[in-house]
């Protein structure tokens, strides 16, 4: 079985390419990082290690690899040939790939009318519909009418921490022992293929999404900005101060009632859930860089994003938002010149002042929920140390 996954980055070799692997496919890579490109048509395989106590390393064979720009026309062949297709390139780079994919779905269908899923694995909600929408504004109606015929885009939601270190080999990538990858079966065309081994399969992909990016993401960032502004490194030394790992455990119970309420998910499993959270973020063997997880603070702001929607539907159910108004606040004060989005942001505080970055960003109208994110800035900006002691 032929797997192509687009997207060479940390997930994809670590998680993506990693269980397609096991699961009995030959994996090969699109990206545009030459480097690595060579590295893996030289080996013919690469290295993940395991984020546990025993650091186990595991190596990944067969892969091979393509270059998206210099070699457009064998990666097309590619999409002919594939018996399914993977991404994991960052949402905001499934546009970039669109046109390739679409140029060989064309001439899939004409030469090849096997169905097809493609799995856009994205830190995002319904990233395989992102991507189906992209590949859609380069082709015709009648031509958009007939890859559906065959090809299906069904939607996941992705779970795992993955970061990477030089060796002496190359890149290895890092990966902590949880995952979780779960695809919607409703959504897939091919069901001649066996199911991949350790993905979850399920029928609503819902409840799975909101629950990783509303309660996950919102840790996880929530964790980054407190941390940044009391000069912690990394999350892990962040979570080794006891009153940062309670404001991070308290805003995760905090959020919660919109989960259970929204979903029917029972508090037992969401407690359980959230306990498994602060366990992986506290993982001794993981330095997990603030920057790294704080970065591009507009996007995480946005009005359906991890901090601001879930904020939003419990004010509506009449809940507390006092610690997600707080992160939210602490959000806005991530200054790191090297983050072009908090450059960006920074300047329009300075400019136009934190009220009118609220409603410009969040797109919060409310004014209680937006006075509340105002008092915990300037409590923040003039007393953050003071608050996380």
């Amino acid at each position: 079985m032929k797997a192509l996954h687009f997207g060479a980055g940390n997930i994809g070799k670590g998680f993506i390419g990693n269980l397609l692997s096991k699961a009995g496919y030959g994996v090969c890579f699109i990206d545009v990082n030459q480097l690595m490109i060579d590295h893996f048509n030289k080996r013919k395989s690469y290295q993940v290690e395991l984020l546990d106590d025993s650091h186990t390393v595991e190596t990944i064979r067969p892969v091979r690899a393509l270059n998206s720009i210099t070699q457009e026309d064998k990666v097309i062949e590619e999409i002919v040939n594939a018996d399914l297709i993977t991404t994991s390139v960052g949402v905001g780079n499934l546009p970039k790939i669109a046109s390739t994919i679409a140029k060989g779905l064309i001439k899939r269908v004409q030469e090849n009318k096997r169905e097809l899923d493609i799995l856009a694995n994205e830190n995002a909600i319904n990233a395989s519909s992102i991507l189906k929408k992209e590949i859609q504004s380069y082709v015709t109606k009648s031509e958009m009418d007939e890859i559906c015929s065959y090809v299906g885009f069904p939607n996941t939601a992705i779970d795992r921490l993955a970061l990477s270190k030089q060796g002496e080999d190359g890149e290895i990538a890092l990966v902590e022992p949880f995952y979780e990858w779960v695809i919607n079966k409703s959504e897939m065309v091919n069901q001649s293929l066996p199911l991949i081994e350790n993905a979850v399969y399920v029928e609503n992909l819902k409840p799975y999404i909101e629950r990783k990016l509303y309660m996950v993401n919102m840790a996880h960032a929530t964790t980054a900005y407190i941390g940044f502004l009391t000069g912690k490194h990394t999350i892990q030394s962040a979570l080794e101060n006891s009153t940062i790992e309670d404001f991070v455990r308290s805003t995760l119970i905090e959020a919660s009632p919109y989960i259970i309420q929204t979903f029917h998910i029972t508090e037992k499993d969401i407690n359980d859930y959230i306990e498994n959270i602060i366990k992986r973020f506290r993982n001794k063997n993981i330095s997990d860089r603030v920057i790294r997880v704080g970065r591009s603070p507009i996007r995480k702001l946005g009005f359906n994003e991890r901090l601001v929607k879930p904020t939003r539907e419990l004010f509506k159910l009449g809940c507390p938002i006092d610690y997600l108004t707080k992160a939210i606040a602490a959000a806005f004060l991530f200054d790191h010149p090297g983050d072009q989005e908090s450059v960006q942001m920074q300047k329009f505080i300075n400019e136009k002042g934190i009220e009118q970055a609220i409603l410009h960003f969040t797109k919060i109208e409310h004014e209680e929920i937006k006075n509340k994110i105002k008092r915990h800035y300037l409590l923040l900006k003039s007393n953050s140390n003071e608050l996380f002691i």
